[in-house]
C-alpha cells in the first residue's frame, strides 16, 4: 500500500514529465507555496487564472486537478469557475485549511520534480 506522499509524488511526477516544463514553469512553481502561505488558496488560484498564461494556467490546473484526485477528493470538479465556487459555498474553515494543505503538499512534490526533468 502506497503512502499519501508516494501518491503525491506519482501524481507530480506525471504533471511535469508530460510535457517537460519550461523555465517559466519552473520559476513560478519555485514561488508559489509561499503565494499560497501569504495569501490564501482561493487569492492565488485567482491569481493564476487571472494571468490565463501557459504556465499560471498550467500550474492552476495541476493544483486543482490534484484536489479533485479520487486520492484526496476534496473537490468534485477541476473547473477554475466551480472550484471557486464550491470553495466559497460548501467548505468551512477545517475543509478550506485541508485544501490549502494538500495544494502546498502537492506544489512540494511539483517544485522539486519540476527542477529535475527542465528543458
Amino acid at each position: 500500500m502506497k503512502t499519501l506522499d508516494q501518491i503525491r509524488a506519482g501524481y507530480a511526477w506525471k504533471r511535469v514529465t508530460s510535457p517537460k516544463p519550461d523555465e517559466k514553469y519552473r520559476n513560478l512553481a519555485k514561488s508559489l507555496p509561499a503565494m499560497v502561505m501569504t495569501n490564501g488558496l482561493m487569492q492565488t488560484l485567482a491569481f493564476l487564472e487571472g494571468k490565463g498564461k501557459g504556465e499560471h494556467k498550467r500550474l492552476m490546473e495541476d493544483i486543482l486537478a490534484w484536489l479533485a484526485d479520487p486520492a484526496v477528493a476534496i473537490l468534485k470538479d477541476q473547473d477554475f469557475e466551480k472550484a471557486m465556487s464550491f470553495m466559497t459555498s460548501h467548505m468551512d474553515s477545517q475543509e478550506y485549511q485541508r485544501a490549502t494543505e494538500e495544494a502546498l503538499a502537492a506544489l512540494k512534490w511539483i517544485r522539486y520534480l519540476a527542477q529535475t526533468v527542465g528543458d
